[in-house]
């Protein structure tokens, strides 16, 4: 199973909507996915899951009136008062009574699967941040700690047989993202077109190779055969452009300056080069806004909106066009997977 985490130290680029609609084109293009989210605020569950579903996972409620759905009792759900989440698996770790504790992830759809989020999972970042320096001396507890959440995404992977994993991960470069990343085998940066994603970027590379120089040469000397641990590889796949305002198929004035610096500013923070030929940007996805309420309230992607979930009219060639967007990305992130040398 290949990882790959979508992060930029920049928030509210569209990071989250861009992980569940490859989670879902993935599955539609034949590979068994394995999403995770790694972000306590837990959006992508709740892109995922109904309120029903999240209340059972946080264990809000335990006796509940389930609404009627067209004249039948809703029977069945995806999760259950004894699934779990990130939070809950690292739980035993950060009580200090145990290591992770594994579970079953949910099932969206055959093919798809998710490692849920919670708001819990904020209480691990002083756990792992104490744990970062005993880690390069050696000490298993402190190994088991850092590399807790390697260890139950592999866990989840053969759980569901998944050969592509996502983790969504937040935008910042704190302990929890030190850790989520070091477990991922690549990396993927969504961008918007603005001063601020530049900014971000500046800062992310140079933390992207300080940790993994840190892990490869300081930590993986003194992980013994019984711990698992990522190689902290990290390898950046390349960048999409989420969301810039479009006016004739075009970006507009004001951001385009912003986009012609994004080559030489990827180039030469992440991968240390003067200079970019411009192969890594993967793709640049146009506004779907006004998908984007329709969407939520069908809880489906935006490109599997119909005309009974109210995408009537030129709403519907969006949709498809959108269907398009997603399915050109999907195979140009397979291909980017493939050009870098990642096994999966």
């Amino acid at each position: 199973m290949i990882s790959v985490a979508l992060f930029n130290n920049k928030g509210g680029v569209g990071k989250t909507t861009l992980t569940y609609h490859l989670a879902h084109m993935l599955q539609r293009l034949g590979h068994r996915v394995l999403a995770v989210d790694l972000d306590p605020q837990s959006n992508l569950t709740a892109a995922f899951l109904d309120e029903d579903e999240l209340a059972t996972l946080w264990q809000e409620n335990h006796q509940v009136d389930w609404p009627l759905l067209d004249g039948q009792q809703k029977l069945l759900l995806r999760v259950n008062g004894a699934s779990g989440t990130v939070a809950s698996a690292v739980a035993p770790i950060m009580r200090g009574l145990g290591d992770v504790r594994f579970a079953d992830p949910v099932v969206i759809t055959d093919g798809l699967s998710l490692v849920p989020g919670d708001l819990n999972l904020s209480a691990f970042e002083d756990k792992l941040s104490a744990a970062w320096p005993n880690s390069l001396i050696g000490d298993h507890a402190a190994l088991r700690t850092t590399t807790a959440f390697y260890r139950l995404i592999r866990d989840a992977g053969t759980r569901t047989g998944a050969d592509i994993a996502l983790l969504d991960v937040g935008p910042n470069l704190g302990a929890i993202n030190r850790a989520a990343l070091l477990a991922a085998d690549t990396v993927l940066m969504p961008l918007a077109a603005d001063l601020f994603s530049l900014r971000g970027l500046r800062n992310l590379g140079p933390a992207l190779r300080e940790w993994r120089r840190i892990w490869q040469s300081n930590v993986l000397q003194h992980v013994p055969p019984d711990i698992p641990a990522p190689r902290g590889t990290m390898t950046p796949l390349g960048y999409v452009v989420m969301q810039p305002k479009m006016r004739l198929d075009r970006p507009v004035k004001a951001y385009q300056r912003w986009l012609e610096r994004v080559p030489t500013v990827f180039a030469n923070s992440v991968l240390e080069r003067t200079t970019s030929d411009g192969t890594y940007e993967i793709a640049t996805l146009r506004n779907y806004q006004s998908l984007m309420p329709l969407a939520h309230d069908a809880r489906k992607p935006m490109f599997d909106l119909r005309s009974a979930d109210g995408a009537l009219g030129s709403t519907q060639t969006l949709v498809q066009r959108c269907y398009q967007d997603f399915e050109s990305l999907s195979r140009k992130l397979l291909a980017r997977l493939d050009e870098v040398g990642v096994e999966r």
